[in-house]
């Protein structure tokens, strides 16, 4: 075997034994350069124009939001597979699935827009299907200034057939984004990469969309 065959298997020993270890605090809120890219595959392009079904789901604000009453306004709602813990390992595979790694940087991304995008009008919601206690977790940890909202019993995903994926046995969304307006969904964002800049590009297509008084 030849040198560089040693340390071609030795480096994959290294970044197999990595993924094991506890995800350090800061590697959360890195996306690596490596990932591969979603692509879209169509699963979304039944969704502008149709209108939000009157479905209540539980926010991290512990209140039951009815979609359908919050898409009257003009309301981002990204929706994202899964966050991770400080302490927990990623889970072997993960960053091999396109569009999977970055929820904690983009909604890091959102927090730190958010205040843009409430000054062009839109309010903000996440979107997952991890429980709420599972939620606030996140919420309180990365200090959001928004709800995010639990889709648990995939009542919304179903209804709305939202792109879905399965990872150790639990289903999870894709990474998606809704503008929803006077009831309906206006605009979708999909696949959405690299997930860091997004809040950027939702603020962008809002300030060049803004509803005439």
């Amino acid at each position: 075997m030849t040198r560089r065959s040693l340390f071609t298997l030795a480096t994959a020993g290294l970044a197999a034994q990595r993924k094991d270890e506890p995800v350090k605090k800061g590697d959360l809120y890195h996306i690596p350069s490596d990932l591969p890219v979603p692509v879209d595959d169509g699963a979304c392009r039944h969704l502008a124009g149709m209108k939000m079904p009157a479905i209540t789901l539980v926010s991290t604000a512990n209140r039951r939001v009815n979609m359908a009453d919050v898409a009257r306004e003009r309301t981002v709602v990204y929706g994202y597979p899964r966050t991770g813990k400080p302490g927990q390992p990623i889970p072997k595979g993960w960053d091999e699935i396109p569009g999977a790694r970055g929820c904690t940087p983009e909604s890091c991304s959102f927090r730190d827009h958010y205040k843009r995008l409430r000054e062009l009008n839109a309010q903000v919601f996440g979107l997952s299907t991890q429980t709420t206690d599972y939620q606030q977790e996140a919420v309180n940890r990365l200090h959001l200034p928004f709800e995010v909202l639990s889709d648990a019993d995939f009542a919304l995903t179903n209804a709305l057939r939202l792109p879905t994926f399965e990872f150790e046995g639990v289903r999870l969304l894709k990474r998606l984004t809704l503008i929803l307006s006077g009831g309906k969904i206006e605009k979708v964002f999909y696949p959405v990469f690299p997930p860091d800049k997004h809040a950027e590009e939702v603020a962008a297509w809002l300030a060049s969309h803004q509803h005439a008084d």
